[in-house]
């Protein structure tokens, strides 16, 4: 084991970065290729990608036959690209419409080991990176086929470049301003970003300057951005698509996304996702976990040290991204990510400074520790029961596994110094993560209901069937795995559709009697083949669908 340890030492000292994102690759991957399509979100992304691919329409985004106009086109172009490059067939692997994810993800951990590489040295760069990398939050958004985590990889690169100005701005002794080639970058990915997610990562980035400004007083070290090539830069990647889709769109786009989405998240609760002030402060020792050991004595630290020009700015980039999204009145968990770059950052900066604590911190430090240790017991307790409750079995292995990470995680509370607590926590974490990719997760049976009803589809389709069709059961997810002419209806026009082309028709038992009724009256036989039980997470309900094939009077 000690040999082991050292081997392990000698391999991030050769080349810290490398070693950084190999760890996270392998925290990330338990679950990448195997998790089924997540519903809603996961599944109406990767399907409109899907559509790109079908039509060749790589302009108007669409998800069944209705405009998707809420994000602009940047995720789905890298999704289609990914699963052009990797899949075949129909594209229905859900696990290369993630690849754009993982790339993201990793982005965002290699600039933040190089943001704070820059003022702090290497080591601190690298548990910046290791922190942020095996969050929960993170690790969860680099999985799953979505904007989130390729958004916090632009926003890293931007936020890096603003932080190389600011700081040849206030120690030009000690920083060079970012030249030509490093402030073109942060605007090439300020406008990927745009291009991804809209107005965010202007939001981040706006923000954090203006209160760096009022703060200092002082507006001339926006100087060094380069502004007159980089806007160039950043206008060249989101002009052409922009003007395109206002044009193919007739402006719907841009009512859409920026007056019905955008605007709804600022100014009231969308898709009843509403949750009051605080929410993300409730959550942060559980989304920020394992780091969250740390959260509290990095604030501190922040606070205390806040004169210098590197903690300022990332004290501002913290501060000033949680508050916009914590007085949002719609919030979902991973809005807030992008202040989790500087958290780690200052995280980071904790475990590798003196080991000397003021009462404050220490304070800090046994209050942080002791919500770590709650959230460690309660991961591995929920992966240890999940399976029992939405599955069939649980193998003792399962058990032994989860309790090895609860173990290790707790350790943290003997280990004697900082470093050797992060790499626990870290190491209790990817045990943990282990167990729910590899053990957990797959055992869900009950709640993986698109699965079973595409495998169940697939055991009795016959050539010559028309496109499935669904009644009452209309989740992006069933889309995805059966086919974009997938018709989801009630119960009466699915009855109506199958009698008088046959097929098969996946019911839910609320229309289960009107289905039947509709059949019946266009002279159709209704043959019930199979029941599907379950939990369908999205509603929050028990669900029980019925396959049956239709055959039309004629037959």
């Amino acid at each position: 084991m000690e040999a082991l340890g050292g081997n392990l030492r000698a391999m991030i000292g050769r080349n810290p970065l490398a070693a950084l994102l190999i760890f996270c690759v392998i925290a990330w991957l338990p679950g990448f290729f195997t998790l089924p399509p997540l519903d809603r979100d996961e599944s109406r992304f990767a399907q409109a990608s899907k559509q790109m691919l079908e039509t060749g329409d790589f302009v108007n985004i669409n998800l069944g036959g209705v405009p998707r106009y809420e994000k602009p086109v940047g995720i789905y172009w890298m999704q289609a690209a990914t699963t052009a490059a990797l899949g075949a067939g129909a594209q229905d692997k859900i696990w290369t419409y993630r690849v754009p994810s993982l790339l993201g993800a990793l982005a965002a951990v290699a600039a933040t080991f190089f943001l704070v590489c820059a003022f702090a040295g290497v080591q601190a760069g690298f548990w910046a990176g290791m922190l942020l990398g095996f969050s929960v939050l993170l690790m969860s958004e680099a999985k799953i086929a979505k904007t989130d985590a390729f958004l916090l990889g632009t926003i890293v690169v931007v936020q890096a470049v603003l932080m190389r100005a600011y700081l040849a701005a206030r120690e030009p002794q000690r920083f060079a301003p970012p030249g030509l080639r490093l402030a073109l970058v942060g605007w090439a990915a300020f406008g990927l970003g745009v291009l991804v997610k809209g107005p965010v990562v202007l939001l981040v980035s706006g923000a954090t300057i203006v209160v760096l400004s009022l703060w200092d007083r002082d507006l001339r070290w926006l100087g060094r951005l380069r502004a007159g090539s980089g806007v160039l830069v950043a206008l060249a990647i989101v002009l052409p698509w922009a003007i395109a889709i206002g044009i193919a769109s007739g402006g719907a786009f841009y009512q859409k996304s920026l007056g019905g989405d955008f605007a709804m998240k600022l100014i009231g609760e969308q898709e009843a996702h509403g949750a009051p002030p605080g929410y993300y402060l409730a959550l942060a020792h559980l989304t920020f976990w394992p780091a969250s050991f740390a959260l509290l004595p990095a604030l501190v630290l922040g606070f205390v040290r806040r004169k210098e020009p590197a903690i300022r700015f990332l004290l501002v980039w913290v501060v000033t991204t949680w508050l916009m999204f914590e007085i949002a009145p719609t919030k979902l968990p991973h809005y807030v990510l992008p202040a989790y770059p500087a958290l780690a950052a200052l995280a980071a900066l904790w475990l590798t400074g003196p080991q000397a604590e003021a009462l404050g911190q220490r304070i800090a430090r046994y209050i942080s520790l002791g919500f770590y240790v709650l959230v460690a017991l309660a991961l591995a307790g929920f992966l240890a029961w999940a399976p029992q409750r939405f599955g069939d079995s649980v193998p003792w292995w399962l058990y032994a596994g989860s309790a090895a990470g609860a173990f290790v995680a707790l350790s943290v509370i003997a280990l004697p110094n900082r470093s050797m607590r992060a790499g626990a926590a870290c190491l209790g974490a990817f045990l943990l993560y282990m167990v729910a990719g590899f053990a957990t997760v797959p055992r869900l049976n009950e709640i993986w209901l698109s699965p079973r009803m595409a495998e169940a589809v697939a055991r009795h389709a016959a050539a010559g069937d028309p496109p499935v069709v669904t009644a009452g059961y209309a989740e992006p997810s069933i889309t995805f795995l059966l086919g974009t002419a997938t018709g989801l209806d009630d119960g009466p026009t699915a009855g109506a559709a199958t009698a008088a082309k046959g097929g098969l028709a996946l019911v839910d038992s609320s229309e289960g009697p009107r289905f039947l009724d509709a059949v019946a009256a266009g002279g159709a036989r209704a043959d019930a083949l199979e029941e599907i039980e379950g939990l369908n997470y999205s509603r929050g309900r028990a669900t029980h669908i019925t396959l049956y094939r239709v055959t039309p009077p004629s037959r």
